[in-house]
């Protein structure tokens, strides 16, 4: 079982889920295999998929994997979640989803820290010290979020 197969057997179930497959990694585990699915999408805020999203999708993932053949007769656990927040932002969805979120960047330029306020076509503007700055999406070479342990709720305009 390879994750090309996995993730061909779990897209449509995940897809009427409303979320999409963003990786499948299949790991030997011991004489078992660890079956780890990441699911994102847009959630009911636009900011990702919800725990109840994940759950939903959890029950259809392992429904159509415990009915397939090619997951052949070896032992396997399943692990299922969201895309993560330490994963890099490589597409505009990305950084739409993380609206509101402070991120590190490097560009060609240097590194840049700053709040995204906005995304649009190929351009993800952030608020960087105060000043909003436009930067093409393919200038920025790596972007993750940084977690912020004591921003308020009020200030991500919940």
């Amino acid at each position: 079982m390879d994750p090309a197969t996995v993730s061909t057997l779990v897209t449509p179930v995940v897809s009427a889920c409303g979320l999409e497959v963003d990786r499948v990694e299949v790991v030997p585990a011991g004489n078992r295999r660890m079956v780890r699915i990441f699911l994102d999408g847009e959630g009911p805020k636009g900011r990702g998929p919800s725990l109840d999203d994940i759950a939903d999708a959890t029950r259809e993932i392992s429904r159509v994997l415990d009915d397939a053949p090619a997951m052949g007769s070896r032992p396997w656990t399943l692990e299922v979640s969201s895309r993560g927040v330490t994963r890099p932002l490589t597409e505009a969805k990305h950084y739409r989803r993380n609206t509101g979120r402070l991120i590190a960047a490097t560009t060609a330029e240097g590194p840049l820290t700053g709040r995204i306020v906005g995304v649009t076509g190929a351009e993800v503007t952030l608020d960087v010290g105060g000043t909003p700055r436009t930067v093409p999406l393919d200038s920025l070479t790596r972007a993750v979020v940084q977690v912020e342990l004591n921003r308020s709720i009020d200030d991500e305009g919940q």
